[in-house]
């Protein structure tokens, strides 16, 4: 059975990207700095502790980095909102190179609408996001054949990170503007990822998968 570390995996994206992984016959093996059930506390930042969960892990063919800070969240300074954005994706992914995955393995990294395709109250969110599609398009040109790397951008996504949220006028306005009516859900994310880590998408590489329901598209 292959396995995918899911990095930040305890609720949202990630936990659905888990659920996924393992209806699909894949061995998640979930990370995330909270603990959870059948998974590891693991700072991404932290090299010492990404080498040990790896080492603990045995083989891992896939890898989904989601892990990093909210944007609504606490106020960071831009340098270490970009380390702890985009820094923490560059760090496992090296440190999982490293382990010497198979012919055959993806990365999937999580970046955003945000700083890819729109601005966003947060610099150091969106320059980390857009950071994120930047290093998995080097990784594209550097890691493959062995390694295909892609990632997806998701909008509006109702986590609970964003709990409340769409009852905002802001939130709202958003869904509005959305032409499939509504905030995308955890799932949707999964199953992008999921098809991108997948043999389906053997010859996809490199690739920026917008997961918003078509509103970036209609603004």
């Amino acid at each position: 059975m292959d396995s995918v570390v899911v990095t930040g995996g305890a609720s949202g994206i990630g936990a659905a990207v888990a659920r996924l992984a393992a209806q699909q016959g894949l061995r998640p093996i979930v990370w995330d700095l909270a603990a959870v059930a059948d998974g590891s506390i693991v700072d991404v930042r932290d090299p010492a502790a990404v080498a040990a969960a790896f080492a603990a892990a045995g083989p891992v063919r896939y890898l989904v980095n989601n892990a990093g800070p909210a944007s609504g969240g606490p106020a960071l300074p831009f340098v270490d909102g970009l380390a702890s954005t985009a820094g923490s994706v560059e760090l496992v992914t090296s440190a999982w190179l490293a382990t010497g995955p198979p012919d055959g393995s993806a990365v999937v990294n999580v970046a955003s609408v945000a700083g890819n395709l729109v601005g966003t109250d947060s610099p150091w969110y969106s320059a980390g996001k857009a950071a994120i599609a930047g290093y998995t398009r080097h990784l594209a040109t550097r890691a493959a054949p062995r390694v295909r790397a892609n990632a997806v951008a998701p909008g509006f996504i109702d986590t609970p990170r964003m709990a409340g949220f769409a009852d905002t006028d802001l939130g709202r306005s958003l869904i509005a503007r959305n032409p499939m009516g509504r905030a995308g859900r955890p799932e949707d994310v999964a199953a992008a990822v999921l098809f991108l880590l997948s043999p389906a998408a053997a010859y996809i590489n490199g690739v920026l998968l917008p997961v918003d329901g078509g509103w970036t598209v209609s603004q």
